[in-house]
């Protein structure tokens, strides 16, 4: 299906994005390109390749699981406008 210029503006709507009327149909054009592109991909044969995660095969990395120090609920309530006994107080959201 062919992008026309009032597919445009109902994306660009929908997106929230503020389009010139002149940037319209050019937008048209690129977006037409990308689903041509997008349909030549489509014909490729991937029959048997595997799918991955990056081109160069690496591990990912981890970090060791050690135990950190804890018991520093006062510096993580530190900057917090109001506290009380190691919790956060906020006000009432839901009635």
């Amino acid at each position: 299906m062919p992008v026309d210029q009032a597919i445009v503006r109902r994306i660009a709507h929908l997106a929230r994005i503020e389009l010139a009327a002149d940037e319209v149909a050019h937008l048209a054009c690129e977006l037409n390109a990308i689903l041509a592109f997008v349909e030549e991909l489509g014909a490729v044969d991937v029959e048997g390749v595997e799918p991955m995660t990056s081109v160069m095969p690496m591990r990912m990395k981890e970090r060791a699981d050690v135990v950190t120090e804890g018991n520093i609920a006062d510096a993580i309530v530190a900057n917090a406008p109001a506290t009380e006994d190691h919790y956060f107080i906020v006000p009432k959201v839901v009635e």
